[in-house]
């Protein structure tokens, strides 16, 4: 009896260990230069999941001692759902709507992300207003927050499934204007040797955070934020932004 009370106990004690020595799994798409894989795929993981939030919450989950992996996939509303179902998951870089604000547990915010509509340096099209633009054709990222934005100031968008489908859209001349980051719309434009293009409309200045499932426990969002929170006033943050 005692010897079946002992295995009994060791067997609780190691699953109980098990369960606390499963990592947070940190869920991220390509949206450069806040994250990206390294190469430049549609999937990567941990070391080669780079880019500006990447290294910030990479510095957060050391400080805060919790063992955390970086998945890169796509597209962005299959990491989306996976964090919304699933325990142990987090999103990152997300941008913290109204809509959005009683789904998940947020930490942050780890970065800033400028909404514009970016149109080709030869266009001479000029806006009043934003719903100036309504006239146009614009492209937008499927199930993005800033496609949405548009969406619900009553603005048609057509969406895309990868955003770099909307600068090839751009430069081909099929849609007027493309609604995407100031950073990340000119990063990518570089990457694809693109370089005249413009704002016309400056939309949003967006905090972006890590979203956290809703069964994420307090304790564990209140250490992520307070490791955050204690690099920022190091100055640590700066330096990684510096880098991008």
């Amino acid at each position: 009896m005692f010897l079946l009370r002992f295995v009994t106990i060791l067997a609780l004690t190691c699953g109980l260990g098990l369960a606390r020595a499963e990592p947070l799994v940190l869920l991220t798409e390509n949206l450069p230069p806040f994250n990206m894989s390294a190469n430049g795929n549609n999937f990567a993981r941990d070391d080669n999941v780079t880019g500006m939030s990447a290294d910030i919450l990479r510095a957060v989950c050391e400080r805060a001692q919790v063992d955390c992996q970086l998945i890169l996939r796509f597209p962005w509303q299959r990491v989306y759902q996976q964090t919304l179902d699933e325990p142990g998951y987090g999103l990152f870089s997300t941008a913290r709507t109204a809509e959005r604000e009683k789904l998940f547990k947020w930490v942050g915010p780890i970065a800033q992300n400028d909404w514009v509509l970016f149109a080709k340096g030869d266009n001479s099209i000029q806006l009043a207003t934003l719903q100036d633009a309504g006239r146009y054709r614009i492209g937008g990222y499927k199930g993005d927050a800033k496609t949405q934005f548009l969406l619900d100031k009553g603005l048609e968008v057509q969406t895309a499934l990868r955003d770099t489908e909307n600068l090839r859209k751009l430069e081909r001349g099929q849609i007027d204007f493309w609604v995407t980051s100031s950073q990340a719309g000119r990063f990518v434009a570089r990457q694809e040797g693109i370089e005249n293009l413009k704002v016309v409309q400056h939309l949003h200045t967006a905090d972006l955070y890590l979203a956290l499932n809703l069964q994420t426990p307090d304790e564990l969002v209140q250490k992520l934020q307070q490791a955050l929170d204690a690099l920022r006033a190091e100055g640590a943050l700066k330096s990684i932004e510096i880098r991008y």
